[in-house]
């Protein structure tokens, strides 16, 4: 085993994720980047005494190549498709080629790219066309770049298993595009990271682009109605219809899943390409068991049951807060920050707080007016927003950078602070933090503070209209928190005069 680390890029996404702690498990010494240290902080493997941490941006050279310095093979596994990203195909070859720089200027002898099946003829859709392009331009460096192309990945979280399953689960009757029969040939996420880390293993596979699969083509009706009976559901009627575009398709998943309709619309255009392994020769170089689509469902489905979802796809990407909540401006330097404070007092530990502050969301509720949330979030679906079907990714543990129904998770700092970043539809930004404080002898004081930063008049006005509402449902969740607590209240929840975010407190 070499003594200098492996570069893991994308380290907190769904692939980066499970590999990081793979290699470790291994023996590898592993470096992992990414732009915010605190969602890397938060990783369960963290702490593991072979790894390192590293902040750099994909799109800056100098950071990249201070971040590969040492490092012998890098593996890249980002991906810049996302609803507030509306250029991702630039963003994605810029990263690239930043990587590419990057690579020769560390000297890094190898980097490993997981890309997609890239089907034959012209017709690619503009997602596939961007993988490719990424595969090529890391190909056109010095450094040795192994291109894996996979199809579909099945696993409990991935985007691939999840559009599968929360359409099955939804829809008994589904009218589909004629892409429905499409062939594909799915690879379960054990078998991906096999073959990743496999490429550490041997040089066969240098500067080689290789597709893997599993053992099975079939297409995603056939997918549908497998789901459905592992899952213990009726069968599903699919009625494939031609006038279905990939526009129209979007706004259907964007309907019934928790994929937004900018990511669906080019997922859903290159489900009309068909992707089947043409070159198996990686089977050869890396042997190993491959797993069956009936297989692989049925463990991720095991993997929901017991609660053990290691990563999920709506948890990738930057977790940055917004300026205006960052130390170092006076208050009006980025427009006028509103705020509304509520707190409660318990007679509780700060830990039995948090347990239930930890839960929020999701199956879980919020504590309060659970109908009217559901409301919020339909609207917020309708609108063209992410709404709250995405949940959480698990029912207790929360960490930064996961998405919780319509808020991300900008800071969870156990038994004392949560702090929530608003992704549903507002005319401004808003930011949602708990925070448990001490207020005497076994008594703590749970604070709720909303804040928000206004989009011009349309925001001042949404903020004084929904004011009264707020301060009657705030009030009423910290209630509902407290009496989950279970334990007796020194105070009832009133409103407070709050000051600057706690990040900026000297």
């Amino acid at each position: 085993m070499r003594s200098e680390p492996v570069l893991v890029t994308g380290a907190t996404g769904y692939v980066g994720g499970r590999l990081t702690p793979r290699l470790l498990q291994s023996g590898y010494r592993v470096r992992a980047v990414g732009r915010s240290l605190s969602k890397l902080r938060c990783r369960p493997w963290a702490s593991h005494p072979n790894v390192e941490l590293a902040q750099a941006d994909m799109l800056d050279v100098q950071g990249m190549t201070k971040a590969a310095s040492g490092c012998w093979a890098a593996f890249y596994l980002v991906h810049s498709m996302n609803p507030s990203n509306k250029d991702y195909t630039t963003t994605d070859r810029r990263a690239a080629e930043t990587m590419v720089a990057a690579s020769a200027a560390a000297g890094l002898e190898r980097i490993i790219y997981l890309g997609g099946i890239i089907p034959k003829g012209k017709n690619l859709s503009r997602h596939l066309a961007s993988r490719a392009e990424v595969g090529k331009v890391l190909q056109s460096g010095i450094t040795p770049t192994t291109w894996l192309r996979a199809a579909m990945i099945l696993g409990s979280g991935s985007a691939s298993f999840e559009l599968l399953r929360y359409l099955a689960d939804r829809l008994p009757l589904m009218i589909t595009p004629l892409w429905v029969r499409t062939k594909v040939q799915p690879i379960a996420i054990a078998n991906v990271l096999s073959y990743l880390e496999g490429c550490l293993e041997t040089d066969e596979v240098l500067a080689q682009s290789l597709d893997i699969g599993g053992p099975d083509i079939t297409n995603y009706a056939d997918l549908f109605h497998l789901y459905a009976r592992l899952a213990g559901l009726p069968k599903r009627t699919i009625i494939p219809v031609p006038f279905f575009s990939p526009k129209l398709s979007s706004y259907w998943v964007h309907l019934f899943t928790p994929v937004h309709a900018s990511l669906a619309r080019p997922l859903a255009e290159g489900l009309s390409n068909e992707v089947v392994v043409s070159d198996d020769r990686i089977r050869r170089m890396i042997p190993q068991d491959l797993i069956s689509c009936e297989e692989a469902i049925g463990l991720a489905l095991e993997r929901i049951r017991q609660q053990q979802v290691e990563t999920c796809w709506i948890d990738a990407g930057d977790v940055l807060p917004p300026e205006w909540i960052q130390c170092g401006d006076a208050p009006y330097a980025g427009g006028t920050v509103l705020a509304a404070a509520h707190r409660i007092r318990l007679q509780a530990r700060p830990e039995d707080i948090w347990k239930v502050v930890s839960g929020l969301g999701g199956e879980n509720g919020w504590y309060f007016a659970n109908s009217l949330w559901w409301l919020r979030g339909a609207i917020d679906k309708l609108l063209g927003g992410v709404g709250l079907r995405r949940g959480r990714r698990h029912p207790v543990e929360i960490e930064t950078g996961d998405a919780l129904d319509f808020w991300r998770v900008l800071e969870a700092r156990p038994s004392h602070r949560l702090l929530l970043l608003a992704e549903m539809k507002l005319p401004g930004q808003a930011v949602l933090e708990f925070r448990v404080e001490p207020a005497g002898e076994e008594v703590s004081e749970l604070q709720l503070i909303l804040r928000f930063l206004p989009a011009g008049l349309t925001g001042i006005l949404y903020w004084k209209l929904t004011a009264p509402f707020h301060r009657w449902l705030y009030q009423g969740m910290l209630t509902g928190l407290a009496r989950q607590v279970n334990q007796p209240l020194v105070s009832q929840a009133e409103s407070f005069e709050t000051g600057p975010p706690q990040s900026c407190r000297l």
